[in-house]
């Protein structure tokens, strides 16, 4: 069995991990747009985040990548993989490699014109790194999911997105990091400042069970969005989240990313 401490850091890394998930930049909840037929969209980010726990640090620095293709105008497949960084205070935590490539679909299946309400799905499926890459801290040794429903509803400032989502995340090692149960929720405004800036606050909560625990966080983020055109934008987020663990956990997070869309 693996030593407290070493115990802590594996759950900081997977804690700090799972803030690198990220819907439509910055924002960690999703909305119900599409691409379209023939609709491309390419995604760059730099995710920052830091973690710190009875004098332990972590910091973990992840750059994903996503493409995402418009199948017709309400359904999108798209696929991601990303490159992850850890550092730590503690000696031998250090690690970089690849975590784990995803793989889903988005499906906006109700839009009310008059109303300005439309309703989605997002299956995605997680597929598995190595063991050693699992013991690292960069991902899961076995296939996870989720399903997210999506609510978005325009607005006279913008838009509110709502997401609620379950899933799945799978270990090799079960001892160490038994299977864990996600439960997520989450809203998030957006606000139209002027024809190209968007301002952003997106607050969700997750619920976690694994091994007969459950635990609980919460996070608030602040976001903005430049958008020149139609096809491109600009955007950072700052997150701050709670882990509701013996201590509590503080987690501080930054992402910057480009999103580029073509046909």
């Amino acid at each position: 069995m693996r030593s407290p401490t070493l115990s802590l850091v594996t759950g900081l890394l997977l804690t700090a991990a799972a803030t690198s998930t990220w819907a439509a930049q910055p924002l960690i909840t999703d909305d119900t747009g599409t691409q379209g037929l023939g609709g491309n969209q390419l995604e760059f980010a730099y995710n920052r985040d830091e973690a710190e726990q009875d004098g332990i640090s972590v910091t973990t620095r992840v750059l994903p990548f996503t493409y995402t293709r418009g199948l017709n105008e309400t359904l999108d497949v798209f696929v991601g993989v990303d490159h992850t960084r850890i550092t730590s205070n503690l000696p031998g935590v250090d690690a970089s490699g690849s975590g784990n490539p995803t793989v889903g679909f988005k499906w906006r299946f109700y839009e009310n014109e008059s109303s300005k309400t439309s309703l989605g799905l997002k299956p995605e499926l997680s597929l598995p790194i190595s063991e050693a890459n699992e013991a690292k801290g960069l991902g899961s040794g076995r296939a996870s999911y989720a399903l997210t429903a999506i609510l978005t509803q325009e607005t006279g400032f913008g838009a509110v997105h709502a997401n609620l989502a379950a899933g799945r995340a799978r270990f090799k090692d079960s001892i160490a990091n038994p299977d864990a149960t996600l439960i997520h929720a989450s809203i998030a405004p957006v606000w139209d400042v002027t024809e190209y800036w968007k301002l952003a606050l997106d607050l969700g909560s997750e619920t976690e069970r694994a091994g007969g625990n459950k635990t609980r966080s919460e996070y608030l983020e602040i976001g903005v969005i430049y958008a020149p055109n139609k096809d491109l934008d600009f955007a950072l987020g700052f997150i701050r989240r709670t882990d509701h663990t013996s201590p509590n956990t503080t987690i501080n997070a930054v992402t910057a990313g480009i999103t580029w869309r073509f046909k």
